[in-house]
């Protein structure tokens, strides 16, 4: 699942991040208005947390512009504000949730979890399946059949988007934008390293699954 962190507390911001990519979230930051709705603006996300008070833009102009562009991209504001009217004012305009500063890290991680399961992709807050084969959140691995090998946080996100888009041809362009982010310069040839080692650990616990690649456009999961 890859979220944008849009907060211009920088030491904030980046605490956010390590908490969510400690949670195997894929994330991309960024630190004011105008960078924060350029990203948004590509629909790559599966969720957006997004402060109220950013310089140049305000995070309630991003949200409008979200909207109007119809991004439905599931947001949850954050910010020191804890009046009634702020929290209307931003529910009217399309948020999805609202948590005010400063929070605990368990409450920010469960908005999280209920604001991407909108997104319809995750049924299971901890565990996805697919042909018998379970990716497991908690423990970072893949099993089948009692069988279970541990996975890298790229490996880990990849097979969740592969999960999660089953029988699907994901194009190489979707699954850097999901996993690598925006703006990396990660290139094919990364995507291809680590189908490599999913493919040899799915083998290795005899799933009966398979990682299919559609040459010159991506994979699917078969």
């Amino acid at each position: 699942m890859k979220i944008l962190v849009v907060e211009d507390e920088v030491q904030l911001a980046d605490a956010l991040s390590e908490i969510l990519k400690r949670n195997m979230y894929s994330v991309d930051t960024v630190y004011d208005g105008i960078d924060g709705l350029d990203n948004a603006l590509t629909g790559v996300y599966d969720g957006i947390i997004l402060d109220i008070m950013l310089p140049h833009m305000s995070g309630i102009e991003i949200l409008k512009n979200l909207r109007k562009e119809k991004i439905n991209t599931p947001v949850l504001l954050l910010t020191a504000r804890s009046e009634v009217e702020d929290k209307i004012n931003g529910l009217d305009c399309g948020a999805d949730d609202y948590l005010t500063k400063p929070f605990v890290t368990g409450e920010l991680l469960a908005r999280v979890r209920a604001l991407t399961r909108r997104r319809g992709e995750v049924i299971d807050d901890n565990k996805m399946s697919f042909n018998g084969l379970e990716l497991n959140k908690s423990k970072c691995s893949i099993i089948y059949n009692g069988n279970d090998i541990k996975l890298s946080l790229k490996e880990y996100q990849i097979m969740e988007l592969l999960i999660a888009n089953p029988k699907q041809i994901l194009p190489k362009e979707r699954i850097i934008e999901k996993i690598w982010g925006y703006e990396s310069n990660a290139e094919y040839n990364n995507i291809e390293v680590y189908i490599s080692f999913l493919r040899k650990k799915i083998s290795v616990i005899s799933a009966p699954v398979q990682i299919k690649t559609a040459r010159g456009i991506g994979y699917s999961l078969e």
